[in-house]
């Protein structure tokens, strides 16, 4: 009885815990990054808040607007 109890509570923690994770993945909020692939297979991703994202950012909306019409 008290393995059956054992394992009821640790199946419940885990449940709770992978619950939370899904929460916290669909609720955070989603930074914004730009990434730049070169010609030799290399890419470079600049997060929000850096200097050279804060140049593309506006630039890659833009364009993500005009291809969405």
């Amino acid at each position: 009885m008290a393995k059956r109890k054992l394992l009821s509570l640790l199946g419940f923690g885990t449940g709770v815990f992978a619950g939370s994770v899904l929460y916290r993945r669909s609720t955070g909020r989603r930074h914004d990054r730009v990434d730049v692939y070169f010609d030799d297979g290399s890419m470079v991703s600049f997060v929000e808040g850096s200097p050279e994202a804060e140049k593309l950012l506006p630039v890659a909306h833009d364009v993500l607007s005009a291809a969405r019409l």
